[in-house]
């Protein structure tokens, strides 16, 4: 059983909004990841770095980021109450790096890791986005 049901019936129960915005975030913060780990392969290939084992570091492990987010941003938006843990942690690290950044003066880039990591940390804990994904009916969903 793949799709959502309510509780009462047959028809597809609607996701909520938060449930919805919350998935957007994760995939857009993905997209990112992952065209920054496409950036640093091409400077892999156009410039030599300083430390090539560094640049390959830090290009798989973007890659592994974005494909992460991508796995939960997807997992999430069927409701597997798994991904509450990972979307809590990722946005954590999020403000871990905005702060600083922000500190440093580099104001965008701040408020970009920053405005989605706190609007996803607080809709994570609102009641319907709880609900969505600790459904008691139906299909468990665990891996």
């Amino acid at each position: 059983m793949s799709r959502l049901q309510e509780p009462h019936g047959g028809r597809p129960a609607s996701r909520p909004a938060a449930v919805i915005f919350i998935s957007a975030v994760l995939v857009l913060e993905a997209a990112v990841l992952l065209v920054l780990a496409g950036w640093f392969v091409y400077n892999l290939f156009t410039e030599t770095p300083v430390s090539m084992g560094g640049a390959v570091f830090t290009t798989v492990l973007l890659a592994a980021a974005g494909g992460w987010l991508l796995a939960l941003g997807h997992f999430f938006f069927r409701g597997f109450r798994w991904t509450r843990a990972g979307v809590l942690v990722f946005q954590l690290f999020a403000l871990v790096i905005a702060v600083p950044t922000l500190q440093g003066g580099v104001l965008l880039a701040g408020l970009l890791l920053l405005v989605p990591a706190v609007a996803v940390l607080i809709l994570l804990f609102t009641r319907p986005v709880v609900r969505h994904t600790s459904r008691l009916s139906g299909e468990t969903k665990a891996l």
